[in-house]
């Protein structure tokens, strides 16, 4: 086989790792918690920990990897996330498990946006470049399909420490891989500057934001260290966008954000992630904690919704390309809202028929906003659709985020409540679970008129890989 396409294995097997990385780890997070005792701000913490570090440090990987050069960037971040893995897979307390998460969140922010952008500059022809760029995607879909059944077999078959310590060897294989595939010629630019302040503000902003949701609840909202986390990260937030503003070479470009499509798009992905973040994870744990799956039923609960999604990938812009990219999303916004809405109502007696009907619906959604990336980048000339790549990432990763912490504060809240009122255990987590999806309905159905507003623009027939701005010679 062509080295090329070594070489396409190699970025494919690095984005394998961080996405199964994203959701193998829910429905092993029940096992994880008896066996190290935390509590369900703990538990989020395993999640959101990573997540923050990821979404802060994402724009940054990719202005690494223009100074220092993409296939140097990406053997960094490939390396500390597979040695992060491995001390994760190894802990023995919270602490050091969050730590370790933490890290795997850098090797993840250096690996995501350089893994899609080495596809052109190693098939400079544009057929080979779609095949290569449909494989990976591909890829990316496997992980997503089946990283809650692994999760869930290795938590109820193995030592749960095993979710993460898989991505060694895989790790070690991609390294060999990429060592030998990736074209070495160098694409650093020596114009080009890391937005240090702006990595800085924008890290504390997300950190000090994530950790009053998370700790609000059980130190009080209106306590000093919450009420200081607040304004912490509203005065970094400020400070990032004056930063922004002013600096030569912004991590962010703010300009980019009077455009209405770029806009619009950016909050739809959001709201899109905020929803799969954050029902993915507290439904992992309501499958196993009140209806009483074990971890591998509860990770084959979701193949269904995720085969789908997958499904829907090569279907859903050719629907956008008929119907418009506005009614394309906002019809997948509104089954996922109405979906999440009909699984508030079910109950602790569900069977899986009842349950199955709703995941293929939030699936369907889901998919529709497959199409969503490429039109908002088509909406921008092509020397900015990397920064707006890394933006829309961004979007992804921190609406993500407080999809977790958001529910999860309302979930604690209304279960708490109902512990003081004499509910049982079970009973008190499913009313908190309830409301929370109801909230996220209600939030994920604000993307309908929006989207319908800003995304007037109809997607083209094909999707578009954005061109990078330096080719490399291909690889014999």
């Amino acid at each position: 086989m062509n080295r090329r396409w070594w070489a396409l294995v190699a970025v494919s097997l690095a984005t394998f790792m961080t996405y199964l990385d994203n959701n193998v780890v829910n429905v092993a997070l029940p096992t994880i918690q008896r066996d190290l005792g935390l509590t369900i701000s703990g538990l989020e913490w395993i999640v959101s920990g990573y997540i923050l570090v990821f979404a802060g440090l994402l724009p940054a990987g990719g202005r690494l990897a223009d100074v220092f050069g993409q296939r140097r960037i990406f053997m960094i971040g490939l390396t500390v996330f597979t040695l992060a893995s491995t001390a994760a897979g190894l802990s023995t307390d919270g602490t050091t498990l969050v730590l370790s998460r933490g890290v795997q969140g850098i090797g993840a922010a250096l690996l995501t946006p350089t893994a899609l952008s080495l596809i052109p500059r190693i098939f400079p022809d544009t057929r080979e470049r779609n095949t290569a760029v449909g494989l990976w995607s591909a890829v990316g879909a496997l992980a997503l399909a089946f990283g809650p059944l692994t999760g869930g077999f290795i938590s109820e078959n193995w030592d749960w420490g095993w979710i993460y310590l898989i991505n060694a060897p895989i790790g070690v294989l991609t390294l060999a891989l990429g060592a030998w595939a990736l074209p070495r010629a160098s694409e650093r630019s020596s114009g080009s500057r890391l937005d240090l302040p702006g990595v800085l503000t924008s890290t504390t902003a997300l950190f000090a934001l994530t950790y009053a949701l998370i700790e609000g609840e059980g130190r009080g909202w209106t306590s000093a260290i919450t009420l200081g986390s607040f304004a912490l990260a509203a005065v970094a937030a400020v400070l990032f966008v004056v930063i922004e503003r002013r600096v030569a070479q912004p991590m962010i470009d703010l300009s980019l954000f009077r455009d209405r499509v770029f806009s619009g798009g950016l909050t739809s992905m959001g709201l899109w992630s905020f929803g799969v973040f954050g029902i993915y994870f507290f439904t992992a744990l309501w499958l196993q904690n009140v209806l009483g799956y074990s971890p591998v039923e509860a990770g084959a609960a979701f193949i269904p919704m995720a085969l789908l999604i997958a499904a829907l990938a090569a279907v859903a812009p050719r629907i956008a390309a008929r119907f418009g990219t506005g009614p394309t999303v906002a019809t997948g916004l509104a089954l996922m809202s109405g979906a999440a809405l009909a699984l508030s109502f079910t109950g602790a007696g569900s069977a899986y028929a009842d349950l199955l009907p709703w995941f293929l619906v939030y699936g369907l959604g889901a998919g529709l906003l497959v199409p969503l990336t490429t039109a908002v980048l088509d909406t921008l000339p092509a020397g900015r659709a990397g920064v707006a790549s890394g933006t829309l990432n961004v979007s992804r990763e921190v609406f993500g985020l407080l999809g977790i912490t958001i529910l999860g504060a309302v979930l604690n809240a209304r279960q708490n409540s109902s512990l003081g009122t004499g509910a049982a255990p079970l009973t008190a987590f499913l009313d908190g679970y309830q409301l929370a999806l109801v909230i996220a309905a209600a939030i994920i159905a604000l993307g309908v008129p929006l989207s319908l507003l800003t995304l007037r623009r109809r997607s083209p027939q094909a999707p578009a890989v954005p061109e990078p701005q330096k080719v490399l010679e291909p690889v014999a």
